[in-house]
């Protein structure tokens, strides 16, 4: 492994005082402040993902815009995925106080201009700034923790962090039903305020400030190609399918230019002295492979969670807030064994407590692959169980391994790569098995649906023409009669009595193909944790890279 590269900023006595190099007091009463402004910050920024959503249809009903309500996620998630890396650099250069103050600073802005703007263009404009201060505090938390603690110690409290990441898709929707209903949907954004401000004031308290002894060496040349790098690839997975066709100038052009900005990113990395993400790093087979099974499992991992609730909704027949608590036992037991996994992982070690986790995960995906028209609610949350289970036991240890395998320099980088690479993972898996979907159901619906619709007489030929355009454009859409039992209202009782039965079979039958194919993806992940080597949790800090066997 080469760690031979040095940061071009140090600080006074570094091998001595270790954890002061970045502003991380020794353990002592200081470090409870600091965890607990740690915990309400990542709680506040994990929520926002989860609380804005219950509120979108009072935002959309008091701002209008509804056919670019979409991009109220979508701001966000482009540019918090897009500044998770710089962030981690940033950290390696300047020290965690500086970067995370500044993150939570202008996340705490982003919020309050979202509560007051008062067109939606204005409030996707502030989302995408919440969003930067958001891509600022995600890495900040476990790059602290891996300077504060020992590799036994981060191993139960990254547990615990990850848990939290758990707990607010839990507590999300009820809070921000609680808060729409309560007050207004502006207070969405403007409870960040008080607690941003309260977070700010513990992380200063418990963190001292990082002084530079030498230039700063910025790489604005890689920052600037990651970003339109990584920019315009995310908005071609976004719209690819949905609001262009994949073979549209406007989404082959952004894949153009995320390529060829991306060939120059890898050059420029290459050469500067302090890059973002050093290319070096890739030759080092810790780094490539915990990177690639965290890739993998988020791609699976959004088979189960986009499309488990269409299921629910669609074949049990249960109303879309119902099936949303599909979700709560998955969360719930991810978060425990997160929890448990931090403490189990010093005994089974980090290779052993991996593997196990990837092949549970994957029995999850098996195990939805059997559901069927007859499958109950009960049945289809153990399933999502026992998927949770495998995240629980996975996702805290990716972070862990990578930490324990790098020298502190470069503890802020590894760190973030790791966050980095999962989200692109998730937008990867949104738009693999949204096609897979796609396609399925093209396929199901033309065998079954096209020879019904051709037998209606003459004057449904109307309904025929949009039923048939829309299977080969929009097939997911024709599922949505499935979800409100108000538009079969409006067929014929002789079509609605044939369309019913072949659009169950058509959704079961497509959702196993997305299920098979997240499962692949899973066991691609499970097929490489053999390659890891022995990954050893240490009782020491963070000064030097843990021997890796």
């Amino acid at each position: 492994m080469d760690t031979s590269a040095s940061t071009s900023v140090s600080s006074t006595s570094e091998n001595k005082q270790p954890l002061d190099n970045q502003g991380i007091t020794e353990p002592d009463s200081k470090s409870g402040i600091l965890i607990t402004g740690l915990i309400i910050a990542m709680l506040f920024a994990a929520l926002d993902g989860t609380i804005v959503g219950t509120a979108m249809p009072r935002i959309v009903g008091e701002l209008g815009g509804l056919g670019v309500m979409a991009w109220l996620t979508t701001a966000y998630m482009l540019s918090s995925t897009a500044v998770v890396p710089i962030a981690g650099k940033l950290a390696d250069l300047l020290g965690r106080k500086s970067v995370y103050v500044a993150g939570l600073l202008i996340f705490i802005a982003g919020s309050a201009l979202c509560g007051m703007s008062q067109t939606m263009s204005q409030l996707i404009w502030f989302r995408c700034l919440q969003g930067i201060g958001g891509g600022i505090m995600m890495p900040m938390a476990m790059i602290i923790i891996g300077d504060l603690f020992t590799g036994k110690q981060r191993a139960k409290w990254q547990g615990v962090f990850g848990a939290i990441y758990g707990l607010s898709s839990v507590i999300g929707p009820q809070v921000g039903g609680w808060i729409v209903d309560s007050l207004n949907w502006r207070w969405v954004f403007y409870i960040n305020l008080p607690v941003g401000l309260l977070a700010v004031v513990f992380i200063a308290m418990g963190l001292k400030r990082h002084s530079a002894t030498g230039p700063v060496k910025f790489d604005v040349a890689g920052m600037v190609t990651m970003i339109v790098g990584v920019v315009p690839l995310l908005l071609a997975l976004t719209f690819g399918g949905k609001e262009y066709a994949w073979g549209s100038w406007q989404i082959i052009g952004m894949i153009a230019v995320s390529i060829l900005s991306l060939i120059a990113f890898v050059i420029i990395e290459s050469k500067v002295e302090e890059p973002i993400l050093p290319m070096r790093l890739f030759k080092n087979r810790t780094f490539t492979v915990i990177n690639g099974i965290g890739f993998l499992m988020s791609v699976g991992m959004f088979g189960a969670i986009m499309f488990v609730p269409l299921f629910m909704q669609g074949i049990v027949g249960i109303s879309a807030s119902a099936s949303g608590t599909v979700m709560t036992p998955m969360m719930i037991t991810m978060i425990v064994a997160s929890v448990i996994g931090g403490q189990l992982v010093q005994k089974l070690g980090v290779r052993t407590q991996m593997t196990i986790g990837m092949f549970i995960m994957a029995a999850g995906f098996v195990l939805l692959s059997t559901l069927s028209m007859t499958t109950t609610k009960l049945l289809a949350s153990s399933y999502m169980m026992t998927i949770g289970l495998g995240i629980g036991l996975v996702m805290p240890i990716l972070t862990l391994a990578l930490q324990e395998s790098f020298p502190k320099s470069e503890l802020g980088v590894v760190t973030s790569s790791s966050q980095f690479f999962r989200q692109i993972g998730g937008t990867f898996g949104m738009t693999i098995l949204g096609a897979v979907m796609n396609t399925r159901s093209d396929h199901e619906l033309s065998d079954k649906l096209v020879p019904v619709l051709k037998q209606l007489p003459e004057q449904a030929s109307g309904i025929a023409n949009e039923m048939t355009n829309m299977i080969h454009t929009n097939p997911q859409g024709l599922y949505s009669a499935l979800l409100d039992p108000a538009s079969l209202a409006k067929l014929p009782q002789a079509l609605v009595e044939k369309l019913v039965p072949i659009l169950k079979t058509s959704l079961v039958d497509s959702l196993h193909g997305v299920f098979l194919v997240g499962l692949i993806f899973v066991l691609l992940g499970a097929v490489l944790t053999p390659l890891l080597g022995r990954i050893q949790l240490t009782d020491r800090k963070k000064t030097e890279a843990a021997p890796v066997e």
